[in-house]
C-alpha cells in the first residue's frame, strides 16, 4: 500500500508540472496507459537511487518517459494499434548507486535491460519473471549479491545474459544451461559449485565462466556444443584433469582460454584440427610433454600462450607465431625456464590421460604448488574478460 500511495502522490505532482512542459518535448502526448505506468515505475526507481554522479536521471520528470536518458520506446509487439511502450533501458557506465526495485517487473514490454558498470546492489528482482519479452539482460560490473538469481531462468525470450563482476555465490543451477542463450557471462563472481553435467546442452556460442571456484573436470558434455561454440573461457576456476582427446572437434572455436587452472597431461593432437582458433591460452597449469606441431601451424592462430607449465619440447613453428609465451616450462635452450630439479621432480609423477578413469585424476604431486591465481577485482578484469561481443538489438 505504501508504494501505491507513493505512486499516486507522484502522479498528482507531475500532472501539475507536465502541463507547463514545452510542447516540443511532448513526443508521446497524451500518454497512454503503458506510458503512465512506466512513469510511476521509473519515479519509484529514481526515488531509491542514492547517487547519480553523471546525472543520467536528472531529466526523469514528466510523463514523456520516452525522452528520459537511457529509456527507449517502441511500438508494443503484436499490437495492431502500435501503442507506444518502454522497450529498453540502458544506463551503462552511469556509476549509479541504489537497489533495483520490484516494480521494474511491471515494465512487461522490456526487450533490453542494460545497467553495466554501476553500483546497484541487492539482487535481480523476482518480478523480472514478468518480462516475457526480455532478450538481453546485462547487470555486469555492479555490487549485486546473493545466490544465483533463479528468476532469470523463467524469462523465456532471454538470449544474452551478462552477470559478470558481481558478488553472486553458491551453486550454478543446471537449469541455466537449458535456456536458449546465445551468450553467457557469469565470470568474476563467487560461485563455488561444480559445472553441471548438462552444460553441453546449451546452444550458446560464447560462454565465459572464469574467475569462480568451480573445481571441476573439463566437462566432457561440451562435445555436444561443437557446432555452436565459438568462444570458451574458463580461466582461474579450479579446472582439473586432462583435456579430452577429441577436443579438436571444436572446429568453430576462435578463443579457447583455460589458463590458471590445474589441468594435467599433454595437449591432445586433435587440437591441430581447430582451424578457426585465433587465441589459445593454456598457461599456468601442470601440462607437460611435447606440443604438437599441428597446433602452431593452425592457419588463424595469432596468440598461443603456454607459459608456466612443464612442457619439454616445442616445434619451431611455435617460435614464429606473432604472439606467444613459453617461459616457465622445461624447454631446453629457451630463456626463463624452470630449474632442472623442478622439472625432474615433476617427471617422477607422470600422468597417463589414456588410462581408465584418468580423465580427471585425483590429486597431484605434493611438491608442486597450485598455480598462482590471477588478480581479482570486483569491477575490472582483463580486457579479454571485460569486453563482451557487441550486444544484439531487438
Amino acid at each position: 500500500m505504501k508504494n501505491s500511495h507513493f505512486t499516486l502522490a507522484i502522479l498528482v505532482i507531475f500532472s501539475i508540472i507536465i502541463f507547463s512542459k514545452p510542447s516540443h518535448q511532448q513526443s508521446n502526448w497524451p500518454p497512454n496507459e503503458k506510458i503512465i505506468n512506466a512513469f510511476g515505475v521509473l519515479q519509484i526507481w529514481k526515488a531509491q537511487i542514492t547517487s547519480d554522479p553523471n546525472k543520467l536521471t536528472d531529466d526523469w520528470w514528466g510523463f514523456d518517459v520516452c525522452s528520459y536518458t537511457g529509456v527507449y520506446c517502441a511500438p508494443t509487439p503484436n499490437d495492431p494499434l502500435n501503442t507506444t511502450t518502454v522497450a529498453g533501458i540502458d544506463l551503462n557506465h552511469g556509476n549509479i548507486e541504489g537497489p533495483l526495485p520490484e516494480q521494474l517487473g511491471e515494465l512487461t514490454d522490456l526487450a533490453l535491460f542494460h545497467i553495466n558498470s554501476n553500483r546497484f546492489y541487492g539482487s535481480i528482482p523476482k518480478s523480472f519473471s514478468n518480462l516475457k519479452l526480455l532478450y538481453e539482460l546485462d547487470v555486469s560490473n555492479n555490487r549485486l549479491s546473493g545466490k544465483f538469481p533463479t528468476v532469470v531462468l523463467s524469462i523465456p525470450s532471454l538470449r544474452y545474459l551478462d552477470m559478470r563482476f558481481n558478488f553472486f555465490d553458491g551453486n550454478i543451477p543446471s537449469r541455466l544451461f537449458d535456456l536458449k542463450l546465445d551468450a553467457l557471462f557469469i565470470n568474476n563472481n563467487k560461485f563455488t559449485s561444480n559445472l553441471p553435467q548438462n552444460i553441453g546442452t546449451s546452444p550458446v556460442s560464447v560462454i565465459v565462466l572464469a574467475n569462480n571456484n568451480l573445481n571441476s573436470c573439463f566437462p566432457l558434455s561440451l562435445a555436444q556444443m561443437k557446432n555452436t561454440l565459438t568462444e570458451l573461457i574458463i580461466t582461474n576456476s579450479g579446472l582439473k584433469g586432462c583435456l579430452p582427446t577429441d577436443i579438436g572437434m571444436f572446429e568453430k572455436l576462435t578463443v579457447f582460454d583455460v589458463s590458471y587452472n590445474q589441468l594435467v597431461g599433454s595437449l591432445p593432437e586433435s587440437m591441430g584440427k581447430m582451424k578457426n582458433l585465433e587465441q589459445l591460452d593454456v598457461a599456468h597449469n601442470k601440462l607437460s610433454g611435447h606440443i604438437p606441431p599441428s597446433i602452431c601451424a593452425l592457419p588463424k592462430l595469432e596468440n598461443f600462450t603456454y607459459s608456466g607449465n612443464f612442457f619439454s619440447s616445442e616445434p619451431g613453428t611455435c617460435l614464429k607465431l606473432p604472439s606467444k609465451g613459453d617461459g616457465g616450462n622445461c624447454l631446453p635452450s629457451r630463456p626463463s625456464q624452470r630449474s632442472r630439479e623442478q622439472c625432474a621432480a615433476f617427471n617422477k609423477f607422470p600422468v597417463n590421460c589414456n588410462a581408465a578413469g584418468a580423465d580427471c585424476p585425483r590429486g597431484s604431486p605434493a611438491s608442486l604448488p597450485p598455480p598462482s591465481p590471477r588478480p581479482r577485482s570486483p569491477l575490472f578484469g582483463s580486457l579479454k574478460l571485460q569486453t563482451p561481443p557487441p550486444p544484439h538489438h531487438y
